[in-house]
């Protein structure tokens, strides 16, 4: 009955040493309260605190992906359009990220979602479209700079998607094809110029040397003759004042 007390007493001793004892990992670190008052940040690894006095918040400091939530946004040129995000964040100082804000990734996923308004809110469809990467640029170091006293850094900030309207998809739709139509008649009319700049100088040029229109002519009319079901008959070979070219179908004969 004697040892009773002794073993309880063991127990309790052996009870506030584990309790004593913490581990955290090598992306951890434990803030540490005594009595209310900040002591600091441990680890990673094995310390010692006091039970019952101190209290610890173990904080992650791996890199984070915050989805934000879809936000309504009308653009500088009046369009309603659905926008949603990904911020890549990270604690690096831990002590600051439990004293100088409550439930910092809340924090920092609301102020995304403010800044993506406030943001995308001031510039036109166009280049929500077309400069998604430096308007990205430009949300990361607004959002940065903004949870910087937070113990907060923001790698990076991704817009998703853009939603359109419906409408809107279909102006876009009639838009482009009414570029490509405008461009499709430009090359074709650059083309024809182009050939015409060419049939006259060498009309020119056959205007100057005769022999060089009778070459021309000899070799159409090779092209023509290697069709078999023709058969050709030069103005040379019927007279120089016969000024016709008679072509006779294979099985059928013409008299002239």
């Amino acid at each position: 009955m004697q040892s009773l007390p002794l073993v309880v007493l063991a127990m309790v001793a052996i009870g506030v040493l584990v309790s004593a004892i913490k581990i955290v990992k090598e992306y951890e670190r434990a803030v540490i309260f005594r009595l209310g008052r900040l002591l600091g940040a441990k680890g990673p690894g094995l310390f010692f605190i006091i039970p019952f006095i101190d209290a610890i918040q173990v904080v992650d400091l791996r890199t984070r992906v915050l989805d934000v939530q879809r936000q309504q946004i009308i653009t500088q040129d009046n369009v309603t359009v659905e926008v949603d995000a990904v911020v890549y964040f990270r604690v690096i100082e831990p002590t600051n990220a439990i004293t100088k804000v409550e439930r910092y990734t809340q924090a920092t996923n609301l102020l995304a979602q403010t800044t993506l308004r406030d943001v995308l809110g001031q510039v036109d469809l166009d280049s929500l479209l077309s400069k998604r990467e430096g308007l990205n640029k430009q949300l990361q170091d607004i959002i940065d700079r903004a949870t910087d006293p937070w113990g907060i850094k923001v790698s990076g900030v991704t817009i998703k998607a853009v939603e359109l309207p419906e409408s809107m998809l279909r102006a876009i739709a009639r838009q482009a094809e009414a570029e490509r139509e405008r461009r499709s008649r430009i090359i074709i009319a650059e083309g024809e110029l182009q050939a015409a700049k060419s049939m006259t100088a060498a009309a020119e040029m056959y205007a100057k040397d005769p022999i060089a229109i009778r070459l021309r002519e000899l070799q159409t009319l090779s092209d023509i003759s290697k069709e078999k079901n023709l058969i050709v008959i030069s103005p040379s070979d019927l007279g120089s004042d016969v000024g016709k070219i008679v072509a006779v179908s294979k099985g059928v004969k013409d008299t002239e």
